[in-house]
This record gives structure tokens, sequence and C-alpha cells, in this order.
């Protein structure tokens, strides 16, 4: 009878993952630009959109960079170019004078819209043999991982 495999130490399996989640993350960005190509986004402005899409609200900057885990700066320089190709507008702030409000133009909502409907196809063939639950887990385990390094960042 074949000795069962060890279960790793959740150090062990935490560096395991970790490894895992920057080769995903290069290989999600590559393959996001190429899927939002055709609609004349890249990787960093969908998120940008998704961001205020998601949110429901017009979002500053700083919210916007908050909810994509990036820096303020690299979420203005995305903003700046989607409010130049016309896809989003800025309001004015009355909580905070210099810092303006975000939102989705008519054109930025139906380009989202778009990309959005192929993503929901493209999620669901991803998904094709993976149990929810595990996925639920999955999504668990990154949230905790998350929580943790904000909590080491605060």
């Amino acid at each position: 009878m074949p000795e069962p495999t060890p279960t790793p130490a959740p150090a062990e399996a935490i560096s395991a993952l970790s490894v895992q989640i920057f080769q995903l993350r290069s290989q999600l960005l590559a393959w996001g630009d190429h899927f939002v190509a055709p609609e004349g986004l890249t990787s960093a402005r969908w998120q940008m959109l998704g961001a205020i899409a998601l949110a429901g609200t017009p979002q500053t900057a700083p919210q916007i960079a908050a909810r994509m885990g990036t820096t303020r700066q690299g979420a203005q320089k995305q903003i700046n170019l989607l409010l130049e190709g016309g896809l989003l507008a800025a309001q004015d702030n009355a909580a905070h004078a210099r810092s303006p409000l975000y939102s989705l133009t008519p054109q930025g909502a139906a380009v989202y819209e778009s990309v959005s409907r192929r993503w929901q196809a493209q999620a669901a063939a991803w998904g094709a043999g993976l149990e929810a639950r595990d996925l639920a887990a999955a999504a668990r385990v990154l949230s905790h991982l998350a929580a943790e390094i904000a909590a080491q960042e605060a």
C-alpha cells in the first residue's frame, strides 16, 4: 500500500499558493490585455471601469485604487486615459474639493457592459468542471490573505 502524501504545513502551503498567485496574476494581466483590446482597453483600464461600475456610485481615485489594490497614482494614470477616451466623466466632490468623483459615461457603460458579457461567458468556460464550493473556498482563502496583509500594512 503506498504511503499517503503528507499534508504540507500551512507555511509551505501558503508559499506554494503565493507562487501560483504571482504566476496567475501575470497570466491574467496578459490575457486581459488581449481580451479587452477590441474595446481599446488594457487590463488596467478594464479594472478601473469595473471598480466604478461595481461600486454603483461615483468614486474618487483613492477609492478606486483601494478597491483594485493599486496605488492612487497608478489608478489616476488609468483614470486620466479613460477620461481622454470619453469613457469616464469627472464631477465635483463636495466632500473633498481636490478629489473629483468619477463615473462611467454612457459610452463607458456600453463598453463595460460589452466586456462584461464576454467575460461572463469566459468565466463560465473556465469554471466548467469546477465545484462552486471549491471556488468559494478559494475566494475565502484569498480574502483571508488579503485581510492579513492589509492588517499588517495598517
